[in-house]
């Protein structure tokens, strides 16, 4: 993101992509101005924190007018750096790592899975969903070499931390981890915890005891 993000409030910060993702089905879709309401009613955030979030980037809209959404959508493409391509490598070619080279997020235009790494030898050396897949042995020589920034971790837990060890070496500044390990990096790498079984554990926690009450966001 570009230095102007990276002032707001992180909870701004990661509403932006949803914005920006609703804001290309509007404009593919015709639309020429939407209500802060409207929006709302797409992305479930409420009217008020949209109005904020929008506010922390001065005048993007016009009272009892709404926003432009030609406007919107390219000023948020230039904040999220959106003709910049991110190039990510993906460490662990097991079913879910294979299940993120195959879809390698088709609809954002600034994030691609250039390359992947792996142990198993019946999968090096070949390509999942056109991504060539190398070995573990040389990830560190490649990502330097690539300058490669971003990373996802789908590896077994138990060596989670050994490869994140190696990632430190590297250019990666940060990590989308997969696993149910917990890193330990430097303050210079960021690193996003995404624990699939905890997650369903507190959806299924919040469904028994809170069943009719609003989402948070």
């Amino acid at each position: 993101m570009s230095n102007e993000t990276m002032k707001i409030p992180q909870a701004t910060a990661k509403r932006l992509p949803l914005y920006y993702r609703f804001l290309q089905n509007l404009h593919s879709s015709g639309k020429q101005r939407v209500s802060s309401a409207e929006l709302s009613e797409a992305v479930k955030v409420d009217s008020a924190t949209i109005r904020r979030d929008f506010s922390y980037f001065g005048a993007l809209g016009k009272k009892g007018y709404g926003y432009n959404v030609t406007y919107l959508l390219s000023f948020f493409r230039k904040t999220l750096d959106q003709d910049e391509l991110t190039k990510v490598a993906l460490i662990g070619v097991g079913n879910l790592g294979t299940a993120f080279l195959h879809y390698n997020f088709l609809k954002n235009n600034n994030t691609k899975i250039a390359c992947a790494f792996d142990v198993d030898p019946g999968k090096i050396g070949g390509s999942i969903g056109d991504v060539p897949v190398y070995s573990m042995d040389d990830i560190e020589q490649y990502l330097i070499d690539e300058n490669i920034s971003v990373a996802i971790l789908t590896v077994p837990a138990p060596v989670a931390q050994q490869i994140t060890d190696k990632l430190v070496k590297t250019n990666v500044k940060g990590v989308l981890n997969f696993t149910p390990a917990r890193l330990n990096v430097p303050s210079s790498i960021r690193v996003h915890h995404i624990d699939l079984a905890v997650e369903l554990q507190s959806l299924v926690y919040f469904l028994k005891h809170y069943p009719n009450d609003e989402v948070e966001e």
